[in-house]
């Protein structure tokens, strides 16, 4: 870790940004047309398009924050196994897609819509991250 960066700042690299969420619990978990998870008090993942939810190295099962679905895996309630897990890794990568790790150990991902904004990550001062519709990435890292 860069010491001359605080521990929740986002951080560029050539392909993706790291948004220096390790760490941060998920500390509520709402769902309407959308699957909202906030980390912490600062930070807020939004899910408006399909994901996947599963181990880090093994099957996953779609998440759609549109359902709760009738059965396992097939709604937004397929989420509710992240509350209180921790952060250990979040990428937002410029072609639009999301990863986020966490201890449980279970990984979302999120790929980009063609025709909708499949994610948004809304922190402090004004921080935003969010896929593009059709693929991209809109970055709004914050005033310092």
């Amino acid at each position: 870790m860069n010491p001359a960066v605080p521990a929740h700042e986002p951080v560029e690299d050539e392909d993706r940004w790291r948004l220096g969420l390790r760490g941060l619990t998920v500390t509520r978990i709402e769902v309407d047309a959308q699957l909202r998870l906030s980390l912490g008090r600062d930070w807020a993942v939004v899910l408006e398009g399909p994901a996947r939810l599963g181990p880090v190295a093994g099957p996953s099962v779609r998440v759609n924050p549109a359902t709760w679905g009738v059965g396992v895996g097939v709604g937004a309630g397929a989420a509710l196994p992240l509350f209180g897990a921790k952060v250990l890794s979040a990428v937002a990568f410029k072609s639009g897609s999301l990863r986020l790790v966490f201890d449980t150990p279970l990984m979302l991902t999120c790929a980009p819509d063609p025709e909708r904004e499949a994610w948004q990550i809304a922190g402090p001062r004004g921080s935003l991250f969010a896929a593009r519709p059709g693929g991209g990435l809109d970055v709004r890292p914050g005033s310092q």
